[in-house]
């Protein structure tokens, strides 16, 4: 990522599962609403992903009882299949992914700028939950 003014956030998980099996997971918009939401009393009822340079993301994220919801969209700027994944999200921040093969393990590291309207620690704590609940549904599978 370049240099900016912005801070960076990190998050991390080693994921027990293949890389094949963690992209597959991590890009299909089938698996993404069964896993992105950071508690459980939120969900992602519909999400949409056109995984390639210029091509556009929208996940649909709302709480359950209905009382608020959002669009989280964004533009891919690189994708390297079982490597890399960055965007630019909707509001300019950029996020990086980065996936890394350790035998049946897979590394993800996300580094993404953090917006000026809440704390980092929640920034942070709110997209580890997300990664953790990721970790968790696929390694369901195993």
């Amino acid at each position: 990522m370049k240099a900016t003014n912005k801070t960076n956030i990190t998050i991390e998980a080693r994921i027990k599962a293949t890389i094949e099996k963690v992209w597959e997971h991590w890009t299909d918009p089938m698996h993404i609403t069964k896993w992105n939401n950071a508690s459980d009393d939120w969900h992602t009822p519909h999400a949409e992903n056109d995984l390639k340079v210029g091509g556009k993301f929208l996940y649909r994220m709302e709480a359950k009882d209905g009382s608020f919801g959002f669009d989280f969209v964004g533009v891919y700027d690189e994708v390297t299949k079982y490597k890399l994944i960055a965007y630019t999200m909707g509001d300019g921040r950029k996020a990086r992914i980065n996936f890394e093969e350790n035998g049946n393990e897979t590394q993800i590291t996300t580094i993404f700028e953090a917006e000026n309207k809440n704390p980092i620690e929640m920034q942070k704590s709110g997209w580890q939950a997300i990664l953790n609940n990721f970790k968790k549904h696929i390694e369901s599978f195993s």
